[in-house]
C-alpha cells in the first residue's frame, strides 16, 4: 500500500532573526494595556470586540466597567440585551455588543460555558470573524494561527515592498508566524503597526525590524471617503428631573432601540425656541452639527411622541443612549 504523503509546515528557520528581533522589542515595549494583564479568553475576546474600528484610548474605560458590570461570560450571558447596550453607550457600532452578548448566551447554554480554543470553531460564533478568532485562539490558547487587521497588513506591505490583496496578507502573515510564540508574535505585529510603522510619518530608525524592511516609509494609505457634513436639532425637554426621550425603532438600520433626544424640525429654531449649546458629533461618514433647543413637549409631533416617555434623571445611567444622547446630556450636566 501506497503511504499518502504527510503534510509539513515549510522551513521557516531563516526568519528566526527577525522573530526574535520583534519579540524582543515587543517585550521591552508594549503598552500596558489592561487585557494583556493575563489570556483569559473572555477578557481577550471582549477586547478585540471593542477594538474593531475604535482607537485603544476610548476603549481603555469603557473596557474596565464593562467587566465590572460583566466580570464573566456566565453574568454577560444572564444580562438583559438593555443592560449590555447601556454598559456599551459611548463605544458606537452597537451590534458588535448585541453580537457579543448573543454569543456568550451561544457558549453558556450550548457548550457549558467553555469557549471554543480552535479558531475554525470560534469563527462559528456569532459576530466572530476570522480575524477575531485568530486573535482569542492565538493569545489565550497558543494556536498557531495569524492574524491580519490594518496596521498588520501596513507592516507586511512595507516589509516585503508588496501591495497585498486580502488572501495574500493572510498567508504572509501565517509564513511569518513565530508559532512558538503565537499570540505574543500577532500582538507585536499589530503593536509595530499601530506606534512605530504608522500611516503617516513612521518611525523607521527605531524599528526592530528596519534591517528586513524593503520600503521603509512608504505610502500606505488607502484614499480617505469624503465626509458628508449635517446640521440637525434636537430637542430639550425636561421638567423637574424628568427628561423626554425616545427609542429608535427595533428594525433600524443603526442603532437600533437605542435612546436618544428627539430631533425635530430646523423650522422650531425660527419660532423663538432657546438654543441650550450646539455639539459635534462624528459617526463613520458623516460629520453632524447638532443644536440642542429647549422645546415644550407639545413641539413633538405624534411619531415622536409614540416612540418616546419620560425618563427620570436617576434612570438614564440604566438606559441604552446612543453616544451623541450620552454627549449632549453630559454637556447640560444631567449624566
Amino acid at each position: 500500500m501506497v503511504k499518502p504523503p504527510q503534510t509539513r509546515e515549510p522551513d521557516t528557520s531563516s526568519l528566526d532573526p527577525l522573530r526574535a528581533a520583534l519579540l524582543g522589542w515587543y517585550a521591552s515595549h508594549k503598552r500596558d494595556l489592561p487585557w494583556r494583564l493575563d489570556r483569559d479568553a473572555y477578557r481577550v475576546w471582549v477586547s478585540e470586540i471593542m477594538l474593531q474600528q475604535t482607537r485603544v484610548a476610548a476603549v481603555l474605560e469603557h473596557y474596565r466597567l464593562f467587566l465590572e458590570a460583566f466580570p464573566t461570560i456566565q453574568a454577560l450571558a444572564s444580562a438583559p440585551e438593555d443592560r449590555v447596550l447601556a454598559q456599551w453607550s459611548g463605544l458606537g457600532y452597537y451590534r458588535r455588543a448585541r453580537m457579543l452578548h448573543r454569543a456568550a448566551r451561544f457558549v453558556v447554554d450550548e457548550l457549558e460555558g467553555e469557549i471554543p480554543r480552535d479558531e475554525a470553531v470560534l469563527r462559528k460564533l456569532p459576530g466572530v470573524g476570522r480575524y477575531t478568532a485568530a486573535a482569542i485562539a492565538s493569545i489565550a490558547h497558543g494556536e498557531p494561527v495569524a492574524v491580519v487587521d490594518g496596521n498588520v497588513e501596513r507592516v507586511l506591505c512595507r516589509l516585503d515592498g508588496l501591495p497585498r490583496d486580502d488572501g495574500s496578507a493572510w498567508q504572509r502573515a501565517q509564513e511569518l508566524l513565530d508559532r512558538r510564540h503565537p499570540g505574543d508574535w500577532n500582538q507585536a505585529m499589530m503593536e509595530l503597526g499601530a506606534t512605530v510603522c504608522t500611516p503617516q510619518n513612521p518611525q523607521c530608525l527605531v524599528c526592530p525590524v528596519r534591517e528586513w524592511c524593503r520600503a521603509p516609509g512608504a505610502e500606505t494609505s488607502k484614499p480617505q471617503a469624503t465626509r458628508k457634513r449635517v446640521r440637525i436639532f434636537q430637542a430639550m425637554i425636561a421638567r423637574s428631573e424628568r427628561i423626554y426621550l425616545v427609542q429608535r425603532p427595533a428594525e433600524a438600520a443603526k442603532m437600533a432601540g437605542m435612546w436618544e433626544l428627539p430631533e425635530v424640525a430646523d423650522s422650531k429654531a425660527g419660532l423663538g425656541a432657546e438654543e441650550l449649546c450646539r455639539v459635534r458629533h462624528s459617526i463613520t461618514d458623516t460629520d453632524y452639527e447638532v443644536r440642542v433647543l429647549s422645546l415644550p413637549l407639545k413641539a413633538l409631533g405624534a411619531e415622536e411622541k409614540k416612540a418616546g416617555r419620560w425618563v427620570e434623571r436617576a434612570q438614564l445611567w440604566t438606559l441604552p443612549l446612543t453616544g451623541l444622547a450620552r454627549k449632549i446630556l453630559h454637556k447640560q450636566g444631567l449624566y
